[in-house]
């Protein structure tokens, strides 16, 4: 099938990748159990699952990938999970699973917090504006979208990000609606820093179940209030902090909103929010992990063969 001939042009471009560099010590890490298709028979010292979703209640998940995930997990020396509800969800699976909830490229973003200029695309939308930006698909809410631009005609919804395994005719098509379509992660803190409250608005269904949104911390780090509906990660710990409204009814968001349009003195909660972040970056996740992957290492007697500040870690 053209399926399998794929597969195997993948793997034969990794053979051909480890001989052209002389790789004969290396570790894979897996981001999803669909690439055990094209990494069977190989031998690497150390495999690493980092399991970021539970892509299998994704909408056109592969049949297989649910007994992809099950073999990946036996194989597996290490499994990092995206969040805490996924930990608990997975933790009785694998001997050695370890969260790391979503962290932050802290300067990126806070420097919305000084940018005064919009992006050519956004300089003509009314304030008050009320942001997004991420993946529109079976995750987003489009209903509560829907509703609440009906509600308040007043209020600008601005929304970054690419249409994906949805019809796009489903959205609102509202004239304070506004699709700006994908932007680049350089460009994100630019949108952010003009808008007046950023959203997590998310369905309550099985593809968001166990989600760890990044845009949490994210969102926070460029001094935006934030309104999310009761997804599990930012219910706890960001929401039980009073870091985060939720709201998961058009009367709930309004009156979220309502209340923070009406509150610009944030120097409190601000405090409040640049103290819970100033833990948390990708830096301390990924010293963190290396940490679990050297103990693991010396665990198994290869620590000497690897040199892991070197490229030899192959992300499948």
């Amino acid at each position: 099938s053209n399926e399998s001939e794929i597969e195997d042009v993948k793997k034969n471009l990794l053979i051909k990748l480890f001989s052209e560099y002389s790789v004969d010590s290396y570790i894979f890490w897996y981001y999803t159990p669909m690439s055990l298709n094209f990494t069977q028979g190989f031998s690497p010292a150390l495999v690493v699952f980092d399991c970021m979703d539970e892509l299998s209640a994704f909408k056109f998940a592969p049949a297989s990938l649910k007994q992809n995930e099950e073999q990946l997990l036996q194989i597996s020396d290490l499994v990092f999970t995206g969040g805490e509800s996924l930990y608990r969800a997975k933790k009785d699976r694998h001997h050695s699973i370890y969260s790391f909830p979503s962290s932050i490229d802290k300067s990126h973003f806070e420097a919305a917090r000084s940018i005064k200029h919009d992006p050519i695309d956004q300089q003509n939308i009314p304030h008050p504006r009320l942001g997004f930006y991420g993946v529109i698909d079976e995750r987003f809410d489009i209903e509560l979208l829907r509703n609440v631009s009906a509600l308040r005609p007043d209020w600008h919804f601005v929304l970054i990000g690419p249409v994906v395994k949805i019809d796009p005719a489903v959205l609102p098509q509202s004239q304070n609606v506004y699709f700006l379509g994908g932007k680049s992660y350089q460009e994100l803190p630019g949108y952010l820093a003009g808008w007046d409250i950023a959203l997590i608005p998310f369905a309550l269904n099985e593809s968001t179940k166990f989600i760890s949104p990044t845009k949490t911390p994210e969102y926070l780090s460029a001094g935006k209030p934030v309104i999310s509906s009761s997804i599990q990660d930012v219910v706890s710990p960001y929401a039980e902090l009073g870091l985060v409204h939720i709201a998961d009814t058009s009367e709930d968001f309004i009156k979220a909103a309502e209340y923070e349009l009406g509150h610009s003195d944030r120097i409190k909660w601000l405090e409040k929010v640049d103290q819970f972040l100033a833990d948390i970056s990708w830096d301390k996740t990924w010293h963190q992990m290396l940490q679990l992957i050297n103990n693991k290492l010396v665990a198994k007697r290869d620590s000497t063969l690897y040199n892991l500040n070197s490229k030899e870690t192959i992300y499948v």
